[in-house]
């Protein structure tokens, strides 16, 4: 079966090329997911520049963020980014046991949690949001913008999910514990 590989840093576009040592300075590193999205200059940039734009947006906190990010990662099983962002989210100040409860959608913090529910909801169902967590999410304050980015946020992550699902490149970050 042909699928992604991890590329050789040379055999990409220069632009990819660029924007891979950028990340390298950044995270003193190159993800094994952003050198395999780095086959498509356009895929990287966008996809770089669009969670970045959304990051200026001050509606969710970079903690939430990763709490969202986890559990997008969760609905769509992509073990890269459970990894990757179990790693980030202890680095925002989340425990282990928080990691594991976000997955799940059982924090305490019950506004983080319809949160995380309306998120895996819209990630389930293919972008139609369960409407009762859409009212709760209003409930709680969010305004139109919040659940717009809250969408830019999980189709980011979705299509970081997606490139690593249908590859064959290894995990370069601790393993994410398994929910079974």
């Amino acid at each position: 079966m042909k699928t992604l590989v991890l590329p050789n840093f040379d055999d990409l576009p220069g632009e990819s090329k660029s924007i891979l040592e950028q990340v390298k300075k950044r995270l003193g590193k190159i993800p094994n997911l952003y050198a395999t999205i780095g086959y498509s200059a356009a895929s990287l940039k966008g996809m770089l520049e669009f969670e970045n734009l959304l990051s200026q947006e001050a509606i969710f906190t970079p903690k939430e963020k990763e709490a969202i990010n986890l559990i997008v990662s969760q609905v769509n099983e992509c073990d890269y980014c459970l990894a990757a962002h179990t790693t980030l989210a202890k680095m925002r100040g989340f425990s282990e046991e928080e990691t594991i409860a976000i997955r799940k959608t059982q924090l305490p913090d019950t506004r983080l949690n319809m949160v995380l529910k309306l998120a895996q909801s819209i990630a389930e169902n293919k972008g139609k949001a369960d409407q009762d967590l859409v009212e709760a999410f209003f409930g709680f304050g969010y305004k139109q913008d919040a659940l717009v980015n809250l969408m830019g946020l999980i189709v980011v992550r979705t299509f970081t999910n997606y490139v690593f699902i249908n590859s064959s490149i290894a995990i370069d970050f601790p393993l994410a514990q398994s929910l079974a």
